[in-house]
């Protein structure tokens, strides 16, 4: 009996975790056992930052929160190991 491969098709059914890192931030175990209900964590990303998207742990894009009906969603801006456009030269460096 010979298998046939069929490329990665048979990978596509295995579950994996998505998770979409917002921020971090270093604190001393007694500040976060005072953390209440309205305290406020400063986080190390800006407003305007793309967030990490992740697949078990692993950074594979950036993208940015948008809202679909009364949920978050998250919309993918680019893929990790994705080139940028290369930058056209000015008319002067022609």
């Amino acid at each position: 009996m010979t298998i046939q491969p069929r490329g990665f098709d048979f990978l596509k059914d295995v579950d994996v975790r998505l998770s979409v890192e917002l921020g971090r931030t270093d604190m001393k175990l007694k500040d976060v056992l005072s953390l209440g209900e309205e305290s406020i964590v400063v986080l190390d990303r800006l407003t305007d930052e793309l967030l990490d998207v992740m697949v078990n742990g692993k950074p594979i894009a950036k993208g940015e929160i948008v809202a679909q009906g009364n949920r978050f969603g998250l919309r993918i801006v680019e893929l990790a190991g994705a080139k940028a456009e290369p930058a056209l030269p000015e008319s002067g460096d022609l």
